[in-house]
């Protein structure tokens, strides 16, 4: 945690602090944005204050003194209730606004951690607490240069793995071998622990025909399909490598078993795939001239695409989501559909942009890639970008 640039921003961004927060590891940004780990129980609330200007200070429980030694600071111990709303009041005094991870009208949920009533509790004593959305994005989910280098092996070892998985399915259909859904998704499992790569037991997408029209398909041993020629299929992997500090890569592609895929379904693909290319041209444009661009905004352009192709009402998810540590981030999300995303997209950020089509009973598409905005505002594609589907030789 660096506090002097902590305090930059809160003086950019016009806020008299940035009050942390926390009961029972509800909110994990907090120990993540101080350094701390999040594994310990809290049976005490604790409160880091981290002013503008000025000393950070600590408010911790007499039955928990030391819960925050590990951060900079003066430190206030408090007992009872009344103890704690004093001491809370004399620390925020001559505050005006302050940001807690909270959202008005839970507009990016994702950040919204502090319960309502401490929310209340905070207000009444005559301060104004805004979202700390855009620090959180800044402190939390920005990735460094070492970050982005475990981002970028985990890929090469991912895109070998969906290579490997599209490849198994042709072997054992060519072979009359009996391969099922669930079969593939664990042999995915098993080679990202052999690769030294971690879905932190989130497990792969893989779905035949219209079992992935539901995006969040789950492959069991009861209601898998075997694979067979004449088949569409999906493969949806995210892994990262396992060690601390790394960063996931998540991608999405689609084949065909045979050579002759239905028409509507190559369509359909081509439609996705235009989507894709219009939000990352638009994010590329946007940062080579200097111009702010928000996460609705780039859902907003690839929407329109799936829209324009009249498919907008089988397009039922936002168009991307922020990949840190968690391959779902806290940073800025491509989305003006679940939720209007209005942070701004920054350097240092990763996110997914994945359009799909999902007909329910027929079939579906998604193409997924991971975007990364360097230091430098180069906006990058980390991997293989798929541009037609995988015709799957049996």
């Amino acid at each position: 945690m660096d506090v002097e640039k902590i305090q930059q921003e809160l003086r950019r961004a016009g806020l008299d602090g940035w009050l942390l927060y926390d009961f029972h590891n509800r909110d994990s940004i907090a120990y993540r944005v101080l350094g701390m780990d999040f594994g310990k129980f809290t049976s005490r609330r604790w409160w880091y204050w981290i002013p503008a200007e000025g000393e950070p200070i600590r408010l911790v429980h007499k039955v928990e003194p030391r819960k925050l030694d590990s951060l900079p600071g003066a430190k206030s111990l408090y007992l009872g209730w009344r103890e704690l709303e004093q001491t809370l009041a004399g620390i925020l005094e001559g505050s005006k606004k302050v940001a807690m991870q909270y959202s008005p009208n839970a507009a990016i949920p994702y950040v919204s951690t502090v319960d309502a009533g401490t929310v209340d509790l905070v207000r009444s004593l005559g301060v104004d607490v805004v979202s700390s959305a855009d620090l959180v994005q800044i402190f939390e989910s920005t990735i460094d240069e070492e970050g982005y280098k475990s981002h970028l092996e985990a890929g090469e070892k991912i895109q070998k793995i969906k290579d490997g998985a599209f490849e198994r399915i042709g072997e054992f259909v060519r072979a009359g071998k009996k391969l099922t859904e669930y079969d593939l998704q664990q042999w995915i499992v098993e080679q990202f622990k052999a690769q030294g790569l971690d879905c932190m037991e989130e497990y792969p997408i893989v779905g035949v025909d219209d079992h992935p029209a539901d995006p969040h398909f789950e492959p069991s041993v009861k209601n898998s399909r075997e694979f067979a020629k004449g088949q569409m299929v999906l493969i949806d992997l995210w892994a990262k490598l396992a060690k601390p500090g790394a960063i996931f890569y998540d991608i999405t592609w689609c084949g065909f078993v045979g050579d002759k895929p239905p028409q509507k379904y190559v369509d359909i693909f081509g439609v996705v795939r235009k989507a894709r290319q219009a939000a990352v041209d638009f994010v590329r444009q946007c940062f080579a001239s200097s111009t702010p661009v928000h996460g609705y905004e780039v859902d907003d352009v690839c929407r329109k695409v799936v829209i324009d192709a009249g498919y907008g009402e089988y397009f039922i998810h936002r168009t991307g989501h922020s990949i840190g540590e968690e391959v779902h981030g806290n940073g800025v999300n491509i989305d003006n559909l679940e939720t209007r995303d209005e942070r701004l997209l920054v350097p240092g950020i990763c996110f997914s942009v994945e359009p799909g089509i999902y007909l329910p009973g027929e079939m579906a598409v998604r193409t997924e890639i991971d975007v990364f905005i360097t230091k430098s505002s180069e906006v990058i594609v980390a991997g293989d970008e798929q541009r037609e589907l995988i015709l799957i030789d049996v």
